[in-house]
């Protein structure tokens, strides 16, 4: 919640930054025992945005405590990068490929037709500028990788499987292992949701199967690692792709703190995320409306959409109320004082509002398909199996209920969900993890 927006226009900055220092490139290649040189492609990586740009920024970041990591992004993160107290040259370099990236952006922002939709056409035509980004990267670093200035070349963001990397190939020519991902996309809509599909702007994921026509994707498939954030991704990946499953969300233990939980009372739920209808906010409001009636649940709505006036029209009363979208302090005071968090999202590639309520200690209740129900295991937390809208508004009705009257059991989920959250899901654990897939590459190559 909050931050900048993604795509914010930036100041154009003359030519290319300084990249990796000359001294460097005369180091051997890193024996065994020593941390690796990791050349971190992350066209999209920013601390101070949400979605890929920081998912993108938090894994690179994570992984300089396992390997001597150079990150390479794209100059529009340049000046968050900068105050985030990386130095220039040194830590990271920033290419400047606005002169394309910048006109697709605005023409993906004008096809949309709304903030937040038309995810496909926005990966579609990124997918076209993206070339250009890795073209002037190799022009930049690529005598530096063939003369052995880095172990490896991992690829982080984009996160969609349908961009592929120019860069695979050259890096193979040059004798330097690559590695893409975490790769997480192309979840299909669910039947009988078609209504919440065309209002998403998706006219183009029927179309999306295309990319497998596109030049460099054998290669890129064909990397050393191929690091996907969800079994759907897995099982696109052709065969013989040397597939690690990892969900790319993450937690910053930091910021995820729970605080007091308020004792007795009805049961209290939030909802987070957009208020849109292949959320399902219209769905938890109409499963609870009996409990909601009895005075055994209340509701948090926090976030903001096109659905929010209908949603405070129609089912404004006793027991609900509409946060709009807050700031992250302002969100984790919310969300705290409350027992489980409801997500009747019926497409979610990776579930970051799940992940993070469950670092919280809230007791995750979602719909079984896609990250969500990847990320909510036995015990930390409640499943309604994916249907038609019926099923899944009498799913949820049910599921509340027995929560309304076992809290006990509900304040045990949420602490398991917890535990789960914080012993597999930091950045410091998926960084760990990264760096045992870099060393099953560095050995095969040796």
């Amino acid at each position: 919640m909050g931050g900048i927006r993604i795509g914010a226009p930036v100041p154009r900055l003359p030519g290319r930054t300084p990249a990796f220092p000359e001294g460097e490139v005369a180091r051997a290649v890193s024996p065994a025992a020593a941390r690796p040189r990791v050349m971190v492609i992350a066209e999209a990586a920013n601390p101070e945005w949400v979605s890929v740009p920081l998912v993108g920024w938090s894994l690179a970041h994570a992984l300089r405590a396992v390997a001597d990591v150079h990150l390479v992004t794209q100059i529009r993160n340049r000046d968050a990068i900068l105050r985030a107290g990386l130095v220039e040259g040194a830590d990271f370099t920033a290419i400047d490929s606005e002169a394309l990236a910048g006109p697709l952006w605005r023409l993906a922002g004008a096809l949309r037709m709304g903030e937040g939709r038309g995810w496909t056409m926005v990966q579609a035509l990124g997918a076209l500028s993206y070339p250009w980004f890795e073209h002037l990267v190799w022009r930049e670093f690529g005598p530096r990788l063939r003369a052995g200035a880095f172990d490896i070349v991992h690829r982080i963001t984009p996160l969609s499987p349908t961009v592929p990397s120019p860069i695979a190939a050259r890096c193979r020519r040059a004798g330097v292992p690559f590695v893409i991902g975490p790769l997480n996309g192309g979840l299909p809509w669910p039947r009988g949701f078609e209504v919440a599909r065309l209002r998403e702007r998706e006219w183009l994921s029927h179309l999306r199967g295309a990319h497998r026509l596109l030049p460099h994707r054998r290669a890129t498939l064909g990397a050393a690692a191929v690091i996907v954030g969800s079994r759907h991704t897995e099982g696109e990946m052709p065969a013989g792709a040397r597939a690690h499953y990892l969900p790319e969300n993450g937690i910053d233990p930091g910021r995820f703190a729970p605080g007091p939980r308020r004792a007795g009372g009805p049961l209290r739920v939030c909802f987070i995320g957009r208020m849109v209808p292949y959320k399902g906010p219209d769905m938890l409001l109409e499963a609870a409306e009996p409990l909601l009636r009895a005075g055994r649940v209340e509701i948090e709505m926090i976030g903001d959409g096109p659905m929010l006036y209908e949603l405070r029209r129609r089912r404004a009363g006793p027991g609900v109320r509409f946060r709009g979208w807050l700031d992250h302090a302002a969100l984790r005071e919310v969300a705290t004082g409350c027992d489980v968090l409801a997500f009747p999202s019926i497409r979610e590639f990776g579930g970051g509002a799940v992940l993070e309520a469950m670092a919280l200690g809230l007791a995750p209740l979602v719909v079984d398909y896609g990250g969500p129900g990847e990320l909510v295991r036995p015990g930390t937390g409640y499943k309604v199996a994916l249907g038609p809208r019926a099923g899944i508004v009498a799913g949820f009705r049910a599921a509340l209920g027995e929560m309304a009257a076992n809290r006990e059991e509900v304040a045990r989920t949420g602490a398991a969900a917890r535990a789960h959250v914080l012993a597999e899901f930091t950045w410091a654990a998926k960084a760990a993890r990264v760096a045992e897939i870099y060393a099953e590459v560095l050995e095969e190559r040796r």
